[in-house]
């Protein structure tokens, strides 16, 4: 039991007592690999993020470590994401007044604090929140991130500086900087050259990372012409390794930051979920949600207590880890140490790297966020999905990164009341050589209508945005049908609720078709459903006789005949692909 308790705690100690011999070297050399990616990528981060570059290396440190013990998922590496810079960026600067060393404490914070909510939602088993951001949303979302950053980090690339708040003020503050001569153009020509080096490779599939290649001949290149005057360079780094750095922290910070940890946690766990599924759908594994969320908390939470900040499992260094062999988190520990070994053996090895070459590779990382084949994609599948992409990135382009997740989710949750408010909805009858019963839009020439009956399906729960709609249609279709209907038959498989806005509308329509001769029966209704309406006090007003167990039976006995197949009646080629079900079952599908 204590064993089991454990083990769902930290699930990396369960690995580690089932460790193969076999696994070891294919570990320790994706570790060796994925450093070369790490070390460069975590300053990058950190600097956009508006943080020293050695935060970086600490956010990505203690995050590996904590998460090979607490984190589900064998494979995936947390650090500094592109995702999450900006918006840790927009969330301490204002608060930070310019001092650097409060700018720590605050991403510390920060970083606990998400911590502390991904823990919570693990623990109160919240993974499904994930669904709060559509697949259109995450791609506009995701496309405005990336171009907010790479507009942030051109000035760099091309070696000037400029201040301005909000990508429109940064846009216009490089162009005039560019206009007035303000780039270096030796930086220029480093930082375009790298920038090319790492997507050159990167397309060739190179098996030494591009950003490896962009950083050492930059560094060397910078030695060996003395650029270090003219370029604006890292500089050595402290040799020290990750510890608490969250002085002169108040409790109004605490206030101040819940809002923005919110949303990075949000957007942490919904990038990281997708990449974790992804991963353990290929090795045949299962992750929880619910467990990787609390994983990843416990991982910022250690991150921000040893001066980190918030981190999220890295969809560029994990798959390179997976490439090069990774078995399991022993690949995240052999990193982290030697980043460590990196930090105290040779922090001097970043003296001479030049700003530029850091700006390319945030750059280059974050154009794979960009995904144009993505938004055509869904532009041809569903126009409202494309609209829904577009106006994400509006959002976070028009009213900033925090406000952009807000947008993100509101567009979500609209999505979804707009598809049920306006589900598709069909009147059934019967097709000459199909069995069943099917949408009559889809056999405009053969589809007959029951005699009497008006046969209909909903798909959508119902509720308060639908209710209304539903009763308008039903009576259309009666109107439509003719005087001598007297019966309607919902077929309400898909009826999966009914809210007391909707039953009320349900009522009104059983008044006015009790009104005109005609009797409102269900078929298929789920029992869950039927005991809502029993709650609702509807028992005597829907009794047993309202309800069949299938469209089939409800027909049956309404028409007062045996039901017969059709002559011709097939069960493939045309027509089967709308439900029609195997022999004896009562499909209403079309």
């Amino acid at each position: 039991m204590a064993t089991t308790a454990v083990d769902r705690w930290l699930p990396g100690l369960a690995v580690a007592r089932g460790y193969r011999r076999a696994w070891l070297w294919p570990d320790v050399r994706a570790g060796i690999v994925v450093t070369a990616l790490l070390i460069p990528a975590g300053m990058a981060y950190a600097q956009v993020a508006g943080l020293p570059a050695e935060t970086g290396l600490y956010a990505t440190i203690v995050p590996l470590v904590v998460y090979a013990l607490a984190g589900p998922s064998r494979i995936l590496v947390l650090g500094p994401d592109s995702a999450l810079a900006p918006i840790i960026a927009v969330a301490i600067l204002p608060l930070a007044a310019g001092s650097e060393e409060r700018a720590v404490a605050l991403a510390g914070l920060l970083g606990i604090l998400v911590g502390v909510l991904m823990m919570l939602g693990g623990i109160l088993r919240l993974g499904f929140v994930t669904d709060l951001l559509s697949k259109p949303v995450r791609v506009g979302y995701l496309n405005a991130i990336a171009l907010i950053v790479i507009v942030s980090q051109l000035p760099k690339l091309l070696g000037f500086s400029t201040d301005a708040d909000g990508i429109w003020a940064e846009l216009l503050a490089f162009a005039r900087g560019v206009a007035q001569g303000e780039a270096v153009p030796a930086a220029a020509a480093m930082g375009l050259a790298s920038l090319a080096i790492i997507l050159v490779l990167k397309r060739l599939r190179s098996p030494v990372p591009g950003v490896l290649v962009a950083v050492v001949l930059g560094t060397v290149v910078t030695a060996a012409a003395g650029l270090d005057d003219t370029l604006p360079v890292v500089g050595a780094l402290p040799q020290g390794l990750p510890a608490p750095a969250l002085d002169g922290l108040r409790w109004a910070d605490v206030a101040s930051l819940l809002a923005p940890a919110a949303g990075i946690a949000l957007v942490a766990f919904t990038d990281s979920a997708v990449l974790s599924r992804s991963l353990a759908a290929r090795r045949g594994e299962t992750v929880s949600g619910s467990a990787e969320l609390t994983g990843i908390g416990v991982a910022n939470l250690a991150g921000g207590l040893l001066g980190g900040f918030p981190v999220s499992a890295s969809s560029s260094r994990t798959p390179v880890a997976e490439q090069a062999g990774s078995r399991t988190q022993l690949t995240g520990i052999v990193g982290a140490a030697l980043i460590v070994a990196f930090i105290l053996v040779v922090p001097g090895l970043t003296d001479l790297l030049p700003d530029t070459v850091l700006a390319a590779v945030v750059i280059a990382a974050v154009l794979s966020l960009i995904d144009v084949p993505a938004l055509a994609a869904l532009w041809r599948m569903n126009r409202l999905d494309a609209a829904l992409s577009l106006a994400a990135t509006a959002g976070v382009l028009i009213v900033g990164v925090l406000g952009g997740i807000v947008v993100a989710i509101v567009l979500s949750l609209l999505a979804f009341v707009d598809r049920s408010w306006r589900p598709y909805r069909a009147e059934l009858g019967q097709v000459p050589g199909l069995r069943g019963y099917h949408d009559l839009s889809r056999y405009p020439a053969t589809g007959k209508r029951l005699p009497g009956i008006v046969l209909v399906r909903f798909d959508a729960p119902l509720f308060f945005a639908n209710g209304e709609a539903f009763n308008d249609w039903i009576r259309e279709r009666v109107a439509h049908a003719g005087p001598h209907v007297h019966h309607v038959i919902l077929a309400a498989e898909p009826v999966t609720g009914i809210d007391t806005t909707a039953v009320d509308e349900l009522v009104e329509l059983d008044d006015y078709l009790r009104t005109h001769g005609v009797r409102l029966v269900f078929a298929e209704m789920k029992d869950p459903v039927v005991d809502q309406l029993r709650r609702y006090g509807l028992a005597e007003r829907f009794g047993p006789d309202r309800f069949w167990p299938t469209v089939g039976a409800a027909v049956d006995d309404l028409t007062g005949t045996l039901r017969r197949d059709l002559e011709g009646t097939r069960w493939d080629g045309p027509g089967a692909e709308d439900g029609t079900g195997a022999p004896g079952d009562d499909a209403t599908a079309g």
